[in-house]
């Protein structure tokens, strides 16, 4: 079941791949068709899941969740690259990145 996941998934990719340099219309309707696709990726990765045991015994199992993940950022991918968000001013205050907090102790030391 995982090669036939792949083989859609390849076969997706082929389509954006061959299509990068065409009319803007065409594009839009191929990369519509890549979402539909990645939706029966997602439907059928999510059917091998199931009818897979999370019990198995096998020393190596595929792993769905992030199978399903992959798929899920590839769709929000295609579809912000097919309606862009507006761009928002960037806010040029630096973060700290030390969330630590050193709280004093109960009681003073003598």
């Amino acid at each position: 079941m995982p090669t036939t996941v792949f083989r859609y998934l390849l076969l997706s990719l082929a389509i954006v791949g061959g299509s990068s340099y065409a009319a803007s219309g065409h594009e839009q309707d191929q990369l519509r068709l890549v979402q539909q696709q990645l939706d029966i990726i997602e439907r059928l990765a999510t059917r091998a899941e199931a009818a897979n045991p999370s019990e198995s015994i096998e020393r190596y199992r595929f792993d769905y969740p992030r199978l399903i993940q992959d798929i899920q950022r590839m769709r929000q991918g295609v579809q912000s690259y097919l309606s862009p968000s507006r761009a928002q001013p960037r806010d040029p205050t630096e973060l700290v990145g030390d969330y630590r907090l050193d709280t004093p102790p109960a009681e003073p030391l003598p």
